[in-house]
């Protein structure tokens, strides 16, 4: 079993380049303190907030297949699920590491992405 600890984060998408109205509505409209993201991620475009204890990444894409959309868990133990996926076999994809945390996709039979997390340096 999968022990979820809380939901980490939420993604939407925009086009690429639109990041200037994204702000204007998010930050500007809506009053969303937007927060750094890692150095690792800024190439990628978008933007990041925090709503309450939950963070909220805006992602930038062009193309429709291909979505950047989904939650993400912290986990307890990201290597036990990685265990309990792969004996399933479940799709996982290899995400880009970012310091002081560990983490992995995966797919559902429909193509969503679903991310797990683990924090390293508490």
């Amino acid at each position: 079993m999968i022990k979820f600890k809380r939901l980490d984060h939420i993604q939407i998408c925009i086009p690429t380049g639109k990041e200037d109205e994204a702000r204007q509505f998010y930050t500007e409209k809506l009053g969303l303190q937007e927060i750094p993201k890692p150095a690792e991620l800024i190439s990628n475009g978008g933007l990041w907030y925090k709503i309450a204890d939950v963070q909220f990444h805006i992602g930038t894409e062009d193309e429709i297949n291909k979505s950047k959309r989904h939650p993400a868990f912290e986990v307890e133990d990201l290597t036990a699920a990685r265990l309990l996926l792969e004996r399933n076999g479940i799709r996982i994809k290899e995400e880009t590491e970012i310091p002081g945390m560990m983490r992995l996709s995966f797919f559902d039979p429909f193509g969503n992405r679903m991310e797990l997390l683990e924090h390293t340096n508490k």
